[in-house]
């Protein structure tokens, strides 16, 4: 199917992918879950006991596109796709998620602190009836961090609302000693599997 005026609606409040579909020429518009007052279309991201971190972050995916489809119905919007993605940071096979607060935080940091961990970015676009997926798997590997260099990430407060609590993008690149796969995966949006899956649904390759 084509893409009438080449246009996605994306599912997401995170500034950096909206920053990167704006760097490989994508036109897009903003579908938030919660901005309807008169119904809270949201997507449960609690993960299911023993459940696979690879199973989550597709589950977790697939349910906020779905869920982006219907607010789309229910608001009576023009028919677009609808990209949605989910990353989460697992290590020894445990989801991390994003911490709860600093001192949650500084326990992940701690955890990651000179040893390897994968970031899992899916994504999801669904048109009508249809979903398709991809998924982005990036093995990190941190350096040594000691209490006063977490400390003094902490202060930057760019550990909020992250998953793994950190960011690539910023201070936390320092903490990075190697990366095997796709560093805009670690950022949120995999540019690669982003423009593979947008082409399946007729949105032309940058």
């Amino acid at each position: 199917m084509a893409i009438g005026k080449q246009r996605i609606y994306l599912c997401s409040q995170s500034p950096r992918r909206r920053e990167l579909l704006k760097q490989i020429g994508v036109n897009y518009e903003m579908l938030l879950l919660r901005s309807d007052p008169r119904r809270n279309i949201c997507v449960d991201e609690t993960p299911h006991e023993n459940e696979d971190p690879v199973e989550y972050v597709q589950r977790i995916c697939q349910a906020k596109a779905r869920a982006g489809w219907d607010a789309l119905l229910y608001r009576n919007l023009p028919p677009f796709p609808v990209l949605a993605a989910d990353t989460t940071v697992t290590i020894d096979g445990k989801i991390i998620g994003k911490p709860r607060d600093n001192n949650h935080a500084a326990e992940i940091l701690r955890e990651l602190s000179g040893r390897q961990h994968q970031v899992l970015t899916a994504l999801a676009v669904t048109y009508e009836e249809r979903t398709e997926m991809r998924l982005s798997t990036t093995t990190i590997t941190f350096a040594e961090l000691d209490e006063q260099r977490i400390h003094r990430y902490l202060l930057s407060n760019e550990a909020h609302d992250k998953a793994g609590a950190y960011g690539i993008q910023g201070y936390a690149g320092a903490f990075v000693e190697h990366i095997d796969g796709s560093y805009t995966g670690v950022m949120g949006l995999p540019l690669f599997e982003t423009v593979e899956l947008l082409k399946v649904f007729g949105y032309p390759a940058p």
